[in-house]
């Protein structure tokens, strides 16, 4: 029963978008219609510019924090319901139960989720992927590097094998939420970061 009801209170935190409330609360628009039409923290980002998308990258990256915290604590610290927990945030935030299950791509709530499993894990894919968007400037394959490297690295650092096991649905979920830029990345049609083109209401 702690497991359920860890997992649906996970859902509805994930499902919160911050991208939606902080552009309606800023610029009167719904983000969904703008940009890339993504409700996250990248097309915040590109629409709003850097405060806001800092903003929603941080609360988005939050919810998978909170929703594993309050996991831990309902379930006496059961690491299946922790990290079951973290994916069922990025469930909420990827299809939201309050934004007619038009969400993000979840790779915010993914640095929060993967903070939660392994800082350590979470520090060396972050570097690495930091590193890959600073030379190509193409933050779509800076997310996937991410969670492509997640399960691998916690497979060698955390002592759970739920944990790397778990974190593969994440990399399918990225994977499957990105097919596009997959895509556009394969024919070389994928937006770079800061290019003007893509820039906003706000300008």
């Amino acid at each position: 029963m702690g497991f359920v009801i860890a997992v649906i209170i996970s859902y509805l935190i994930g499902s919160i978008s911050f991208s939606y409330l902080i552009a309606k609360q800023i610029a009167g628009i719904d983000i969904r219609s703008h940009g890339s039409g993504n409700a996250g923290a990248t097309n915040t980002l590109r629409v709003l510019g850097k405060g806001p998308g800092i903003l929603v990258l941080v609360l988005d990256a939050l919810k998978g924090l909170a929703a594993m915290g309050i996991a831990h604590w309902i379930t006496g610290g059961d690491p299946v319901s922790y990290a079951f927990a973290g994916i069922f945030a990025i469930v909420g935030h990827n299809w939201p139960i309050f934004f007619g299950f038009r969400g993000g791509k979840g790779i915010a709530t993914t640095l929060g989720v993967a903070l939660g499993l392994s800082p350590l894990a979470f520090l060396i894919a972050a570097v690495i992927t930091v590193i890959v968007i600073a030379i190509t400037r193409y933050v779509s394959l800076g997310s996937l590097v991410f969670v492509t490297l997640l399960p691998v690295l916690l497979w060698f650092l955390t002592d759970h094998p739920i944990y790397p096991l778990v974190s593969l649905l994440i990399t399918v979920f990225a994977y499957v939420r990105h097919s596009s830029n997959i895509v556009n990345l394969v024919q070389g049609k994928e937006r770079k970061l800061g290019d003007k083109s893509q820039r906003t209401p706000l300008q």
